[in-house]
């Protein structure tokens, strides 16, 4: 019995040590079950929300400022009071207000004025405008498609935005990549997230103002590549000198020179914002002042410790070692990144639009904004966007993307992108996606107020995704069986789908404003919200402000005048712990477990014994 208690005993703390230390055994961190997951994020309906704030006027002529103002969301008739909403956008915010639109992207952060608040556990979302997409659903689509592949992507789901009761427009909200996402995917004990950008283009809140989308015609872009010559790939062009692309015309139907038909024959290069070595992830030294454009961008909290371990990260993935990768994450993340040919991102001319996640030395990549995937960053050559080679996606120049050309440096990693493209082929079904997001959000569509594209435009921008997508794989499946991609896709007009500078459709004056200037409510100097003088129920049939939805939805009793950031008790305020996952995987709360496993098993041991 003595030789029993001491195995148990060992074999707790072992258990503990290896549960403690699971990455260094090769064991995948699991994530929490989050409460938000089934609510807001239920991609089975148009969810509402309605944002109750005093002078709405006002927020919008100082959204670009992108600083947090006061106000409360009525969440599918669920109301929480006191959070911070903010203009969101880079690029899209001048645009936005180029156009003469009010109709800009926002953040919604739940714990802006209370640390412990949050929607069941969820500490930010974005609304995303859908700017620059006829479709409605090139991001909805990519984040669906990365779920779906089991990569750790954002959350989603459509919402109809009013505004103290006034109909706004048909949005996309999308989980923040911020701490519940972290939980959510890698449980409490979470690594570090880094948003490595160029400070001056979209390096965080407030940049890339000043942008200019007329600056991309003609700029001059780096297109080198040595791609085809790979292990493990067919030489699809022999004879040519090394890192020397195809002449236009050597496939007839095919452009091979990865510029998409830019303007100028050039990928937007210099921007403001071209990728720097920082943002290639490319190693430069020791110093961590080296890496501004990661370390400033940092979205956890960042001691001298993790600085040198990232660089040490980038170092060894400089030198060729997969160490240094999380190789399955990052390759499924690579092979639904590619296969929808987004320009507007790591692989693209700009290299931005991704988080870089680290633990424990390995790095990982987050997706993030796919309003200009599918081949629409400025394009307009259907057969190039189409048959984009997945070995050399967008003609990025060999061994200048460390993140990527490991897989490709590597024949073995190479066969494995390979066997996990066709996985991605067979497993996930986005005909059905599209069709049952068009189904949905059709009504919504059709009715909004301040959409940047027709209804008919939507329905064509839809037809034309749909026709892109059975192309690419057939495109895709061509290059698999290690041939040249040659298929036809003359038929296709990218920029029906919306593209950087046709991706706000619409009657001429009129692209994302709301009918109405003056809103129909006014704020009073008591601060509550006030309906004018009208018989006349206010836009899309609510008789009451902050109560969004269809058929006239009546507020609870005792909330008819509620002033943004009150809440009148009748509505459940959910205000979750700042931690609110509903199971927990900490390595402290595994070790608990296992101790009082252990204590139980000796008290039983000993008491046996006697």
């Amino acid at each position: 019995m003595d030789r029993i208690c001491i195995v148990a005993v060992v074999a707790a703390v072992l258990i503990s040590v290896l549960f403690m230390n699971g990455a260094s055994f090769g064991i995948q961190t699991i994530g929490c079950a989050m409460a938000y997951e089934t609510r807001l994020f239920d991609t089975g309906k148009v969810h509402t929300i309605d944002i109750l704030i005093d002078d709405w006027d006002a927020f919008l002529q100082t959204a670009r400022n992108e600083e947090y103002s006061v106000c409360s969301v009525v969440i599918d008739g669920e109301a929480f009071k006191n959070v911070g909403i903010r203009g969101k956008g880079n690029t899209s915010l001048t645009q936005v207000a180029s156009m003469g639109s009010d109709r800009y992207s926002f953040k919604i952060e739940f714990d802006q004025y209370d640390s412990t608040k949050s929607y069941y556990g969820l500490d930010k979302i974005s609304l995303n405008n859908l700017i620059q997409d006829n479709t409605m659903m090139k991001d909805y689509l990519t984040y669906q498609m990365m779920n779906e592949f089991a990569v750790a992507a954002p959350l989603c789901s459509y919402a109809y935005l009013t505004v103290n009761g006034e109909d706004w427009g048909l949005y996309l909200a999308v989980e923040a990549v911020e701490e519940s996402f972290l939980q959510r995917n890698y449980g409490t004990d979470y690594g570090d997230l880094y948003k490595p950008d160029k400070m001056n283009m979209g390096g965080g809140r407030g940049n890339g103002k000043d942008f200019d989308p007329e600056n991309l015609a003609g700029a001059d872009r780096e297109q080198t590549t040595d791609r085809n010559t790979r292990p493990g790939k067919p030489d699809r062009n022999q004879g040519m000198m090394p890192g020397q692309r195809p002449q236009q015309g050597a496939q007839p139907s095919v452009p091979t020179n990865g510029n998409f038909g830019f303007q100028g024959g050039m990928m937007p290069g210099n921007m403001g914002g071209e990728g720097s070595s920082e943002t290639k992830l490319q190693y430069i030294d020791d110093e961590p002042s080296s890496y501004c454009a990661i370390f400033s961008s940092a979205k956890t909290d960042v001691t001298t410790a993790d600085q040198t371990r990232l660089i040490a990260a980038l170092k060894a993935l400089s030198e060729g070692k997969d160490s240094a990768v999380d190789t399955e994450a990052v390759i499924r993340y690579f092979v639904v990144h590619n296969f929808v040919v987004n320009a507007d991102s790591y692989t693209g001319s700009m290299i931005h639009n991704y988080y870089l996640y680290e633990k424990d030395g390995r790095l990982a990549m987050i997706p993030w904004d796919y309003n200009l995937a599918f081949g629409t960053f400025q394009s307009n050559n259907a057969n190039a966007a189409v048959n984009d080679d997945i070995d050399a996606p967008l003609s990025v120049t060999g061994s200048n993307l460390p993140m990527i050309d490991w897989i490709f440096d590597s024949e073995e990693y190479t066969r494995l992108y390979h066997q996990y493209f066709q996985e991605f082929l067979e497993r996930v079904d986005m005909a059905s996606i599209i069709a049952q997001a068009k189904e949905l959000i059709a009504p919504y569509v059709e009715k909004d107020p301040t959409k940047f594209c027709t209804y008919e435009e939507f329905e064509q921008g839809v037809a034309t995704l749909e026709a892109f997508c059975d192309l690419r794989c057939q495109s895709v499946a061509q290059q698999l069986d290690g041939n040249a991609a040659n298929v036809d896709a003359s038929s296709l007009t990218l920029s029906d789908m919306g593209t950087m500078s046709h991706g706000s459709g619409g009657q001429s004056g009129s692209k994302g404003q709301r009918p109405n200037a003056q809103a129909p409510e006014e704020s009073r100097s008591d601060g509550f919200i006030q309906l004018s003088n009208t018989n006349e129920p206010p836009t899309g049939g609510q008789q009451f402000p902050g109560f969004g939805g269809q058929g006239g939805m009546t507020p609870p009793e005792g909330m008819e005048n509620m002033r943004p950031g009150q809440n009148s008790g009748n509505i459940p305020q959910q205000q979750p712990s700042k931690n609110p996952a509903e199971s927990q995987n900490s390595p402290w709360f595994l070790l608990t477990v296992t101790l009082v496993i252990l204590a139980a098993g000796l008290v039983f041991a000993f008491r046996f014994k006697r």
